[in-house]
Formats: C-alpha cells, structure tokens, sequence
C-alpha cells in the first residue's frame, strides 16, 4: 500500500487534511472538567418517577445520575421516564426504570475521550467522576457543542504575536541544514498530563508558521501515540524534528514489546487490559488515526526490549518552513521499506 495513503485508500493531503476541523483539534485539547456540567441534579432509588417528571420539567434536563449513599449507582433518562408513563406507573420508585449499566468518564480526560464513548455507545449522557471516582459533573453532546464553541471564540490576538516571532526563527539562522528539535519525557499512566506533549508540539508548528492542517495532523499522530505510550510501556520519549521542507516525530519507549505487529495494526485490536478500558481508553483505532495523519510511518520493536514509532510529514515545496540556504533533503532512518505494509505501518494497539 501506497505509505500516503490512509487504510481507506483515501490520500492524507493538506486538502484533505482540512477535513480535520478546529472543532476536532480542540476535542484533543479541552479537558473534560472544562465544558461538562458541574452542578449536577440528581435522584435517590426511591425517588418516585413522577417526582423525576416534574424535576426534569423544572430543571428542563433529559437525565439524571441516581446517587445513593453518595455513589452513583445507575442513571434515568427521559426515555425511562416515558416508559413509566406508557405503562401509567410514575409512582413506580426510580430502581425500577433507571439503567444500572453505568459508563462514567474521567474529569481530566480529554474530551474527545467522552466523544469515543457517545460514539460506541449511543447514551446521552455520562456522569464524570474523578480519580476518587466521586460525581463532579455530567456531559452531554450539548455541553460539548457548548464549550468548543467557547474555546473558538477566544482572542487568539496574544497567540498571533508570538506566532509571528516563532515564524521567522529560520530565516535569521545561516546553516547547510538547519532543524528544531523537541522532545519530552512520557511518564506511563499519567493520564492527568496525557495531551500535553501534542498539544505544545502543535501550538510550536503553528508558532513556526506551519499550516492549521500540518498542524492538527501532527498533534493528532503524536496524542495517539503519547498514549499509547502511557497506557502499555514503562515510560518513554517522544521527539519531534522539525525543518524547513518535513517534520519527523518519534514515539520510543523501553517496554514489553510487540509480538504481532500486524495484528496490533488491526482497526479495533486492542492489548489494553481491563482497567484501561474502564477510564475509556483502548479502543484499538490510535494506529488507524495516525495513519490518517502522517506521510510515512515506521515501526521498529524487539519483544523485551521496547518499540520505535517513527512517522514522518513532507511539508509542500512552495511552503516551507521558513527559508533558510540549503535544506538536505533526506530519507528517514530505517525507512528503505516503507513500500512494504507489514512494516511501515505497523505497532501494538497502544491507542487510547
């Protein structure tokens, strides 16, 4: 398979790469705590449903967590509610209509975490708790649409100024090839800081004058694969070279290793153990996005020893970064078989 193209067979252009809207960079951004709902109404199980009825009617929401004892036990929704008013039994108790299958979302998640969850599961809403597992909010779609919305109408004028600086970082520099490079430390299960890495690495191509498009592929790749490093190795690295004509970004760790590389590339194949699904992560789709994303990937992993993700961005000839003498225009390492699938596509599902 042609390295440009996605496993749709669909090219990951800079046209293309428009279909990657602000709205979808911000999802990788904006915590969860930040557009959830923080003054939450709730129910007790012995709460009557016509109770719920004129709750719902007063507050004008459509779902409630069921708290007892101070734990969130299940949830009511509106459709529970009409339930209970086909069958004239709003003076049932809330146990006997509320579901019990609960799917709670973490407050220092991301949000587009809670958006993978809207997505597999199809409910309205998710109570959001924190490390402690205690309510603190609840999302909806509708709070999600809400806060993205606020975050696009921020003043970007502070932004503008220091992009315009970090833009000419190239041109004043006299060198046969010049490049920047980033690089940040990955401590495992810090899900708290999980997202910080793309989003400074992004912020920094903007900075530099990359393109909105270059700019959310790259944070894109770079979050599923900061993930997937918090979630299955022991730590890790991730480095970002970045020149006038391509950006290279790397994912290393020293963890178990992968010993099916080509399964791990599987859309849904997942490694992650139960515990990390339950926080939301581990869908088995983190590969499948940065394929979308990037030019060229590479895996290089020994079982015992750890793994190399290397991925790579050809910036277009007539926008580069800057323009500085002479840019080297070189092949990435180890990349001589980047025309086979099995290997340059190739990783464990550490995806979140």
């Amino acid at each position: 398979m042609d390295p440009s193209l996605g496993r749709q067979g669909r090219t990951i252009t800079d046209g293309a790469a428009s279909l990657i809207t602000r709205a979808e960079e911000l999802a990788y951004e904006l915590r969860i705590e930040e557009v959830m709902t923080g003054s939450v109404k709730v129910v007790s199980p012995g709460m009557l449903m016509a109770d719920v009825l004129e709750l719902f009617r007063e507050a004008r929401i459509s779902g409630a967590p069921v708290v007892r004892d101070g734990e969130v036990i299940g949830i009511v929704s509106i459709e529970d509610l009409i339930r209970s008013l086909r069958r004239s039994d709003v003076e049932a108790p809330v146990s006997s209509y509320m579901s019990e299958q609960l799917i709670t979302v973490k407050a220092v998640d991301p949000v587009v975490e809670a958006l993978k969850v809207f997505a597999r599961t199809r409910v309205g809403r998710l109570p959001v708790v924190d490390d402690a597992d205690s309510l603190t909010g609840i999302i909806t779609k509708g709070d999600i649409t809400r806060g993205l919305l606020s975050a696009l109408e921020k003043d970007y004028q502070a932004e503008e100024v220091r992009r315009y600086r970090a833009s000419h970082l190239f041109e004043d520099i006299v060198s046969d090839r010049t490049s920047l490079i980033l690089r940040y430390t990955i401590t495992p299960r810090d899900f708290t800081r999980g997202g910080g890495a793309s989003s400074y690495i992004k912020r920094a191509l903007l900075r530099l004058g990359a393109s909105p498009q270059i700019a959310r592929r790259c944070g894109i790749a770079i979050y599923e694969a900061e993930m997937n490093l918090i979630i299955h190795s022991t730590g890790g690295i991730i480095r970002v070279e970045i020149e006038p004509d391509s950006i290279a970004m790397e994912a290393i760790d020293e963890g178990p290793g992968i010993p099916d590389v080509e399964l791990a590339m599987e859309p849904g194949y997942s490694t992650a153990p139960d515990e990390i699904r339950e926080l939301g992560f581990g869908a088995g789709m983190g590969l499948t996005n940065i394929e979308r994303c990037v030019d060229e990937m590479l895996l290089e992993s020994t079982l015992g020893e750890g793994t190399r993700l290397v991925m790579k961005i050809h910036l277009r000839p007539h926008k580069p970064l800057g323009e500085p003498n002479h840019v080297g225009r070189e092949r990435m390492p180890g990349a001589d078989d980047l025309d086979a699938p099995a290997t340059q596509n190739s990783d464990r599902d550490r995806s979140g």
